[in-house]
């Protein structure tokens, strides 16, 4: 297919999509194309995770080795039917004021696809969800970002990962593990709705903390880099209602299109014993286990 415009329909919304043979990717070849397909086939699974959620990208419209942009607001151009939602953010303007910001919601291949073709390969969500009225609602999830300092790796990742899963168990919260497509792990757990995102965050940096307390040589949940060196850092934060995490299903803008990727407990077991026995997973091979295994993640 050559580098043209093309012109598609996707749920009754029409697309024009470019230059879909630019190669995105370059150490695996993976072009625009390829993403727009990949996105388009775990849709069934991305959507739900992404549904209700302000929407913040990372784009690369020159490829992962072209240099990318962090993007919040919508940006100009926008189509019409884009669902969005208007929020008060805190010194947002250059003055230090307190400004707005409009995100994107995606709930909707249409809308997926037009970022995929603006080459947002990252999409990063917020923890708390919004009405159809636009009424910003509290989190209905807690995430906690397992990263690996030097020379802790990925099976470090697994071997905290059985830590906070049982402490979130002692909250009564079920953990769910999804790799972080980069060097570590995420640990989700689903909430009923009654914290905020103040109280989601105490709640997260409590169990950092104990786990930092209780396992000093594995744990840190300080966020001073230079006190991470071969332990797992516990980033209690990213639950502070101004911040995001990276979509289960997303893309990464890294070498290869790895992608945040659910894992089964047995899988992070595995990697908790055996290095080799887990690795973070392109979009391949994500594409291949949805296929035979289901979404292993369903978005609370």
């Amino acid at each position: 297919m050559a580098d043209s415009e093309v012109r598609v329909d996707v749920d009754g919304r029409t697309l024009r999509l470019t230059n879909l043979e630019k190669v995105l990717y370059p150490a695996t070849g993976t072009t625009k194309g390829e993403v727009l397909d990949y996105y388009a086939r775990i849709s069934p699974v991305l959507l739900p995770h992404l549904a209700d959620r302000a929407v913040t990208r990372i784009r690369w419209p020159h490829g992962v080795q072209g240099g990318s942009f962090f993007e919040k607001n919508r940006p100009a151009g926008t189509p019409s039917w884009v669902r969005t939602v208007t929020v008060p953010t805190t010194g947002s303007r250059t003055d230090g004021q307190a400004g707005e910001l409009t995100f994107p919601i995606v709930d909707d291949l249409a809308t997926l696809t037009w970022l995929g073709n603006l080459a947002a390969l990252e999409l990063h969500v917020h923890q708390w969800t919004v009405a159809e009225d636009g009424e910003v609602r509290n989190p209905n999830r807690l995430v906690i970002d397992l990263d690996p300092g030097e020379p802790a790796g990925l099976s470090e990742c697994c071997q905290v990962a059985l830590l906070v899963r049982d402490r979130l168990a002692e909250h009564g919260l079920e953990g769910a593990p999804v790799t972080s497509g980069s060097k570590g792990l995420h640990l989700y757990a689903g909430l009923p709705g009654e914290l905020d995102s103040e109280g989601t965050t105490a709640l997260a940096k409590e169990i950092a903390e104990a786990l930092q307390r209780d396992h000093p040589a594995q744990v840190t949940a300080t966020m001073t880099k230079a006190r991470r060196g071969g332990k797992v850092f516990l980033d209690w934060s990213q639950n502070s209602g101004s911040k995001t995490t990276v979509s289960p299903y997303s893309l990464r803008g890294r070498e290869r299109p790895t992608v945040a990727a659910p894992l089964t407990w047995d899988e992070v077991a595995a990697g908790a014993e055996d290095p080799l026995a887990v690795d973070q997973l392109d979009f391949t091979e994500v594409l291949a286990r949805v296929e035979e295994y289901g979404d292993l993640f369903a978005a609370p």
